[in-house]
């Protein structure tokens, strides 16, 4: 991969974080609109302190998502997850593997409980900053976990997001059915 990218995968991470998140909710949005479910909605957070990055809303179903990335072959192995997410009725936190270049979300990684339930616990390994401060000292970040991707469940495609995330809610109607 040529250095431009790599550069561009840090320098622009707030870009690459909304361009993935628009990529998230479309593909979510167009999958629930292919099996014939129209009505849903699609909220954002406008802090960073909530927990979650959008909540979807489906049925009687109502995700609030932490969303993550990671470059497909990337070797990071955790993710720090607000705890606030603990919080919330069917939390979850999902990463989208992506391809560095050109973003196209090539896999997904969920880690959370079933429609309705709380999301499994995150432990108590906290989350140090990554920068330190003058003297060099990292502190810790106290509203984080350290959750090990290999605790997140491989999801195949689309589909089967979809059917993880909002289950019997999402199976909307059978085109052609009366």
């Amino acid at each position: 991969m040529d250095d431009i990218w790599v550069t561009a995968l840090s320098t622009y991470s707030s870009t690459r974080e909304k361009i993935l998140e628009h990529r998230f909710i479309s593909e979510i949005t167009a999958e629930l609109w292919r099996r014939g479910h129209f009505d849903f909605a699609v909220s954002h957070s406008e802090v960073d302190n909530a927990g979650y990055d959008v909540i979807v809303e489906v049925g009687e179903v109502i995700r609030h998502i932490q969303l993550k990335a990671m470059q497909s072959g990337g070797a990071r192995r955790q993710f720090g997850l607000q705890l606030r997410l603990q919080d919330k009725v069917s939390a979850c936190a999902i990463v989208m593997l992506h391809n560095p270049r050109t973003l196209a979300i090539e896999g997904w990684r969920f880690f959370g409980g079933a429609p309705g339930s709380k999301i499994p616990d995150l432990g108590d390994r906290a989350v140090r900053h990554t920068k330190g401060n003058r003297t060099g000292f990292k502190a810790d970040r106290p509203a984080l976990r350290n959750v090990l991707l290999s605790t997140f469940e491989a999801v195949t495609d689309i589909e089967q997001l979809v059917d993880r995330l909002f289950g019997e809610a999402a199976l909307g109607i059978e085109v052609g059915a009366v």
